[in-house]
């Protein structure tokens, strides 16, 4: 049996769930814990009321809703991401896999389907890890890859807590958060956020694993000086130091393959002055690949540039690990329930690993996990110019809603 989703309903929900943090260039705003997260999780829990579905909420904020299905000891199908955004990012990322699999529950409903696993939509708290971090902070201690109490001290910019914000939105629920039985699998939807399907044309992506990555952080220690006297070769430069390695950043993945990547996305100066040889500088650095051992190379190749930048300039320099997580294969069980739902459907699918995170990367500690893909055109995400097609965010939840319906029917 194919499930086929109501076009219209799904594109008229997926529109409406994006006036909920909208922002004047198209795209969304809707940070962690922020009143629009509060409005939106109102919404979620309104949408599952009409389906007469209770909601759970956990004490990390977790929202679950529960189908039930036909066996009462069957092991439920989880099937989520998340609503939170970006800072002026696209009204895509996260929003499509919770509209998708409410879609599924909504037409499992009008046309009286049962399941044999009940189906659960969740919605975790904090996936982008731009406010509070870390990312998919809410996926991580549902299954204990952070402890509880230290993310609740967790603060943004302006110092406020994680906690207190939960506290404040009215979603600090009384659930434990941490699963309370097992799981029989988890599906996962989101964009791309990359240019692979759209280069082979394809229509959604089979995902079959997440790159591993490593962040870190170097701080070189110079010495500040006046910028007019002070000669060039009595200068140590601590900003000339850094210029190099982020050079090296660039270019270094270019050395070792085809889906290595490397970033450098914060910079701080000190003392930050147009008239002063800098002083201090840091900043941060990632590398992303399939291969752990390439990611590793890729991190001992930036700290010896590091090591010689600083001994070329006379500068002192230290570095500290941000975070790192190996590549995750997705199970074949799951892999293959996306693979036969896009053949059955007529789309034309790749099998991708993808190149960023999510929640699907802490879910396959507990259970079997697998991904669809949307197409990204122009591979653009965290961005309010991110963009895909209504036909594609259609192609990619129908394939969801397909895994789902089987994985719950023990296909």
């Amino acid at each position: 049996m194919v499930v086929t989703l109501d076009r219209d309903r799904f594109v008229e929900t997926m529109k409406t769930q994006a006036e909920i943090g909208s922002t004047e260039g198209g795209g969304l705003h809707r940070l962690a814990l922020s009143e629009e997260d509060r409005q939106i999780r109102e919404w979620f829990r309104d949408q599952l009321a009409e389906l007469g579905m209770a909601v759970r909420v956990d004490e990390f904020g977790n929202m679950f809703g529960r189908r039930e299905g036909t066996d009462p000891d069957a092991a439920p199908v989880l099937v989520g991401s998340h609503f939170d955004s970006q800072p002026y990012g696209g009204i895509y990322d996260g929003a499509l896999g919770m509209i998708a699999p409410l879609e599924l529950l909504r037409t499992l409903e009008d046309e009286e389907i049962q399941t044999q696993h009940p189906i659960e939509i969740v919605n975790w708290t904090n996936e982008e890890g731009s406010r509070f971090q870390h990312a998919m902070q809410g996926s991580g201690v549902w299954v204990g890859a952070h402890d509880i109490e230290e993310e609740y001290e967790r603060t943004d910019d302006d110092g406020v807590r994680f906690v207190d914000e939960l506290e404040r939105i009215g979603y600090r629920g009384d659930r434990p958060a941490a699963p309370q039985e097992e799981y029989e699998a988890y599906v996962e939807l989101h964009i791309e956020q990359g240019p692979y399907l759209e280069l082979e044309d394809k229509d959604v992506g089979v995902v079959t694993g997440v790159v591993g990555f490593y962040w870190g952080a170097v701080t070189f220690h110079g010495e500040a000086d006046h910028s007019g006297p002070t000669p060039m070769h009595f200068r140590n430069d601590a900003l000339v130091a850094a210029a190099d390695v982020i050079t090296q950043v660039r270019r270094i993945p270019g050395t070792l393959g085809d889906r290595t990547v490397g970033t450098v996305g914060y910079v701080d100066v000190q003392p930050n002055s147009i008239n002063i040889i800098p002083e201090e500088v840091t900043f941060t650095f990632g590398f992303r690949d399939p291969s752990g051992d390439i990611v590793e190379t890729a991190k001992a190749r930036a700290l010896a540039e590091a090591e010689f930048a600083a001994e070329r300039e006379g500068v002192d320099w230290e570095w500290e690990r941000r975070h790192q997580s190996d590549s995750v294969q997705f199970s074949e069980k799951c892999i293959d329930a996306v693979q036969s739902s896009a053949d059955d459907l007529g789309y034309d699918s790749m099998q991708i690993v993808s190149g960023a995170g999510h929640d699907a990367v802490h879910l396959a500690e507990v259970c079997d996990t697998s991904m669809v893909f949307a197409v990204s055109e122009g591979g653009k995400s965290h961005t309010e110019d991110e963009y895909t097609s209504w036909d594609d965010c259609y192609s990619a939840a129908n394939t969801t809603a397909n895994a789902v319906y089987r994985l719950a029917n023990g296909e």
